[in-house]
């Protein structure tokens, strides 16, 4: 739900009894007009801790002082931040919003929007990320773990043997490099998104990175990083790689 408010330079409309207070604020022309707008993240702060429920994102319209508020689906969490650039090459910048989850597994959340014309579109949502894509985590005889992307149909094959010690090797596999038993791992929710202009035409693409797991969320084998790109209707899958963790000297 979008509402307007008149602009307050001083409160922003927010309540000093319920620690309500101004997050993130970053400056640049939102709406495409031409004029710089104010761009905001406000959240009410836990007393004695880090985190920030109800984390808002504000736009203040530069030119004609008027405010929106436009309330996030996961809206509770640490360190939230703003960044705006142009992802959608129309020239305007948009808003990216990135919230610490501060789960165990290093989750974040991740929206973009676009406010074009002060008309708010959502344009990168982590939960659709994270539901575009089935993953196998597969170990394998001698050493070789294989990650495959059902969804792309792309297969990586990660040689365990250089990046984990002796005692690691031998609980699951037996002298002669063979599994003991199946053992499946599984690629981690969105843990990292970073916008980078890969072609330095001024518009940002996006990588996403992603842990592999084994027998346990910290038992990271690796990286996926997948590199978005918008066209024209949404973020599209360009190309994935696989970063591998390397062994101590």
């Amino acid at each position: 739900m979008y509402y307007n408010n008149p602009y307050n330079p001083i409160s922003l409309n927010l309540n000093p009894s319920m620690n309500s207070m101004i997050i993130s604020v970053q400056r640049g022309d939102v709406t495409g007009d031409g004029v710089p707008d104010v761009v905001y993240l406000t959240g009410i702060k836990t007393p004695d801790s880090p985190l920030v429920q109800n984390i808002t994102l504000v736009i203040q319209d530069g030119r004609t002082g008027y405010v929106n508020y436009i309330p996030l689906k996961s809206n509770i969490g640490y360190n939230p931040t703003l960044f705006l650039g142009d992802f959608t090459g129309d020239g305007v910048k948009d808003i990216f919003i990135s919230i610490f989850s501060g789960g165990s597994g290093g989750m974040m959340f991740y929206y973009i929007y676009s406010y074009v014309g002060n008309v708010p579109r959502l344009l990168f949502d982590y939960n659709i990320f994270n539901n575009a894509y089935d993953y196998q985590v597969i170990y394998q005889n001698y050493y070789k773990v294989e990650v495959v992307n059902l969804t792309k149909g792309l297969k990586y094959l990660i040689d365990i043997s250089y990046n984990r010690d002796s005692d690691y090797l031998n609980e699951i596999y037996d002298e002669n490099g063979i599994l003991k038993e199946p053992i499946d791992g599984f690629v981690s929710p969105i843990s990292g998104l970073y916008p980078i202009d890969f072609d330095t035409n001024g518009v940002y693409e996006l990588q996403a990175n992603q842990r592999i797991s084994g027998r346990y969320s910290a038992d990271v084998l690796g990286y996926l990083l997948t590199t978005l790109k918008w066209d024209g209707r949404r973020f599209a899958f360009n190309n994935q790689y696989v970063a591998i963790l390397g062994a101590e000297i």
